[in-house]
């Protein structure tokens, strides 16, 4: 298996517009003002869980969908399909990472109030590490799986749909 090799690039600030920045900022902050005002209402532990919620999720997909688009249009294709996939892929992500938070929190809730913070917080953080990469492994091998039983069986019977898809037959 050839190994990944994770990064971090800055690239995709450059494609951001102000006020798109600024409409992910105002959305995030109303919905931490949201979950503020139902933990003042409803205790802590309700209003956290809507301060996992992924604010700025409909924000980012919605700009990545929309700059995956412009980018194909600059090239002369129509990048509907890719760019769908580009969005998708974001909110895949997202899921995968509110998955491992859930650990992260669990374990933060069972043993922050008798261990030390430090030592909580760094277990919790290696956990949701750990949980993280986990569920994206075993989401990726399962893709694959489905991807390559998808190619095999579009060689053999010159089908346009794939296995995996949505479509009836």
């Amino acid at each position: 298996m050839k190994a990944m090799m994770i990064s971090i690039s800055t690239d995709g600030l450059k494609n951001g517009k102000w006020y798109e920045y600024v409409i992910r900022f105002v959305l995030g902050g109303l919905v931490t003002a949201a979950a503020a005002m139902l933990a003042k209402k409803y205790g802590p532990s309700f209003g956290g869980l809507f301060l996992a919620f992924p604010a700025l999720l409909s924000a980012s997909v919605t700009l990545i969908e929309k700059h995956e688009r412009e980018r194909k249009a600059q090239k002369g294709l129509h990048g509907t399909n890719r760019s769908r996939q580009a969005a998708g892929a974001d909110a895949a992500g997202a899921a995968m990472g509110s998955i491992a938070m859930i650990a992260f929190a669990t374990l933060v809730w069972q043993l922050l109030p008798h261990h030390s913070a430090r030592l909580v917080l760094s277990a919790a953080t290696v956990i949701w590490a750990s949980v993280a990469a986990g569920v994206w492994r075993v989401w990726k091998r399962h893709y694959v799986r489905r991807l390559r039983r998808a190619v095999a069986g579009f060689s053999r019977t010159g089908d346009r749909r794939p296995e995996f898809s949505n479509h009836r037959r």
